[in-house]
This record gives structure tokens, C-alpha cells and sequence, in this order.
């Protein structure tokens, strides 16, 4: 027996969510804006400058965060 996938339903403030969008969040008390590089379920791969990523103890430029943990700033 297999089971039949489902269609999720995705918040309106997800599906706005563009690849190359300027976000902001906060992470180990710094401050941090990157750019949206994937959309997932729920969360975004954001790219960040190597110095914010060895500010905030990331172990490469890119992170993961949660959709409930950013604001939008602009589009670059």
C-alpha cells in the first residue's frame, strides 16, 4: 500500500519569496543580511558575506533559516 502524496499549503509570505532577495536576521546576537539562494517547505538557504558567516560561526558562506526567523529587506 502506498500512500498518496499531499499538497502542503504554503503561507502567502512563502510564496512571495524570490531567489536573490535581500533578507535580514539575527543569529548568535549578530545582525546579518544575506540573499535568498534556495526556498524550501520551511526554511531558505541564504548566502552571506564570509565575514558575517565567521562572525556568527557558520562553517560556510551559506546558512539555513527557518521562514519565521527573517525579515525581507529589498531585492538586489
Amino acid at each position: 500500500m502506498a500512500f498518496q502524496p499531499h499538497e502542503k499549503e504554503v503561507s502567502e509570505f512563502v510564496a512571495a519569496r524570490k531567489i536573490g532577495e535581500w533578507i535580514s536576521f539575527t543569529r548568535n546576537g549578530v545582525d546579518v543580511n544575506g540573499t535568498i539562494f534556495k526556498i524550501m517547505d520551511n526554511s531558505v538557504i541564504v548566502e552571506i558575506s564570509p565575514e558575517d558567516a565567521k562572525e556568527i560561526g557558520a562553517a560556510s558562506n551559506m546558512t539555513v533559516i527557518s521562514h519565521k526567523k527573517y525579515k525581507v529587506v529589498a531585492d538586489q
